[in-house]
């Protein structure tokens, strides 16, 4: 039987009075959800179905690249723990989105399902002005506020691109 990526549940808004943290993890969970729902429904070969050609855009790709992208920020970056990467080699820079062509499907969805969830235990309960040694930031220091923030952006970029391939795999939004 071939896998075929789950159906998701449209995700809810919290109260738009509530305060910033709420907002925040609200807003993340909710464009979790959105990725996944432009998976929702395709089987593992047209999750690796790219855009147009020559581009390497799938939606295994992004998927992909969010889990890499929050376990770097999240769990790398702010608190400074010392995983390997997902997908990303010193071979291959863009292994996340260049890797796909043999990729499980299955278990990169579960992955970024496991990931997700690790990074949410692992901030919760920080407070969003907590500082973070990063040597790359101009100030020395990153804010936990500004890994969501920063995180927001890049699934708000991508989530649209994940709307023009899932269209392009079946007409689809995925919605």
């Amino acid at each position: 039987m071939t896998w075929t990526a789950p159906d998701v549940a449209r995700g809810t808004r919290t109260d738009m009075a509530c305060g910033e943290r709420e907002m925040l993890d609200n807003w993340l969970r909710l464009r979790r959800v959105f990725l996944l729902r432009k998976c929702a429904g395709l089987t593992a070969g047209q999750l690796k179905t790219a855009s147009v050609e020559p581009s390497r855009l799938t939606l295994l790709g992004l998927l992909r690249h969010l889990a890499e992208v929050e376990r770097f920020w999240f769990r790398e970056k702010f608190l400074h723990e010392e995983l390997p990467a997902l997908y990303v080699t010193d071979e291959h820079e863009d292994g996340d989105f260049d890797l796909v062509a043999d990729a499980d499907a299955e278990a990169d969805y579960a992955t970024f399902l496991a990931e997700t969830a690790a990074c949410d235990a692992a901030v919760a309960g920080i407070d969003l002005d907590e500082l973070s040694d990063d040597p790359g930031a101009p100030t020395g220091k990153v804010s936990l506020r500004w890994v969501y923030i920063h995180l927001l952006e890049e699934y708000a970029q991508h989530t649209g691109h994940a709307d023009l391939i899932r269209e392009r795999v079946d007409g689809g939004t995925g919605a």
